[in-house]
């Protein structure tokens, strides 16, 4: 059977006081006399008494949370952001409530229903791959708490947003690998309907215009960037009559599943064909080659991202316009390319 939920009430009635008593004992009252303070967090304890955070929330108006949203946490990136967010806010006394959406956006839906339930103070967001309706994101708005996105976000919820430029990130890689002697070079992007993933594809077909290299469309493919998705788009890509002597890939993890099917092939990396992801993950570093990669400073994306929320939520009334922080990215150049 499921243990009743200890309440001030309880605590009253063991101690035959009133349970406005207790609260203020519990809030450490300087109304309140320090026998009885003492006796009310003794049975407090004996009781197993846990404050209603929630019905706290809704009687101040405020409750020291934070809702973070971001696709996955196995990232080390959004893993990075992560703690960034939470040492800042921590330091202001704040908590964060960590949620993820899996790239889906029923999920992330979902996720959004439960902090506004939570009656958070504020959230900070990276969008799932699927977001395409922003009807949640406004849900948010229209409760008037802020709400910062990072990395992946759109300009026309007219929030704040923190990130990288990759739209000249891409150029740079592109740049890079021309330098390297490439001339026939292959992107694996993420979704066009996701605007970094957008600007990263607009980044390479640019590039390659500008540096006069054949524009072939199978040298552009969409995908979710998973591992096992870098596995299958660089098996189409190895399968074409004229296959790519670069491939510049919008995500480590893809990147790495690419890198995996290469050595299974037998294909020298990069003597064959050059290799480049973005992300900087721990593993690039790590893998035989190593993998060239994109910093994308998610130290200081994360405490930009707090630091932006502790300057919102202290507006009253809360006004929110686009607002964006661009950072430039930095290549990382490693074996494999």
């Amino acid at each position: 059977m499921k243990k009743k939920r200890t309440t001030i009430k309880d605590i009253a009635n063991v101690l035959n006081i009133s349970p406005a008593a207790v609260s203020k004992a519990l809030h450490d009252d300087s109304r309140i006399s320090a026998k009885t303070k003492a006796a009310v967090k003794r049975v407090a304890k004996e009781l197993n008494y846990q404050p209603n955070h929630l019905a706290s929330a809704l009687r101040k108006g405020k409750s020291n949370l934070v809702g973070v949203i971001v696709p996955r946490t196995s990232s080390n990136f959004f893993s990075s952001v992560i703690q960034n967010i939470e040492e800042v806010l921590n330091r202001e006394g704040y908590n964060i409530i960590i949620t993820q959406s899996n790239e889906s956006f029923k999920k992330e839906c979902s996720n959004i229903d439960t902090l506004l339930f939570t009656q958070v103070d504020g959230i900070i967001a990276s969008m799932a791959n699927e977001t395409v309706d922003l009807s949640y994101y406004e849900k948010i708005k229209s409760k008037g708490i802020p709400l910062i996105l990072f990395d992946r976000g759109e300009n026309d919820l007219n929030v704040d947003y923190i990130g990288i430029n990759d739209y000249d990130s891409s150029f740079m890689i592109v740049e890079h690998l021309i330098s390297k002697g490439c001339k026939r070079i292959a992107h694996i992007g993420g979704f066009r309907h996701t605007r970094i993933f957008n600007n990263r594809i607009r980044g390479y077909i640019d590039a390659i215009h500008r540096y006069n290299l054949p524009h072939d469309d199978d040298l552009l493919i969409e995908s979710s960037l998973t591992m096992e998705d870098g596995r299958l788009k660089m098996q189409e890509l190895l399968a074409l009559e004229n296959p790519p002597d670069a491939v510049y890939i919008a995500g480590d993890y893809a990147a790495l599943g690419a890198l995996q099917l290469l050595k299974e092939k037998n294909i020298d990396v990069p003597n064959d064909i050059c290799l480049v992801g973005f992300g900087n993950e721990p593993f690039t570093s790590l893998v035989t080659p190593t993998i060239t990669s994109i910093n994308q400073h998610s130290e200081q994306i994360g405490q930009l991202a707090a630091k932006t929320f502790l300057e919102r939520v202290k507006m009253d009334p809360l006004k929110q316009t686009l607002n964006k922080i661009i950072l430039d990215a930095a290549l990382i150049e490693r074996d494999s390319s």
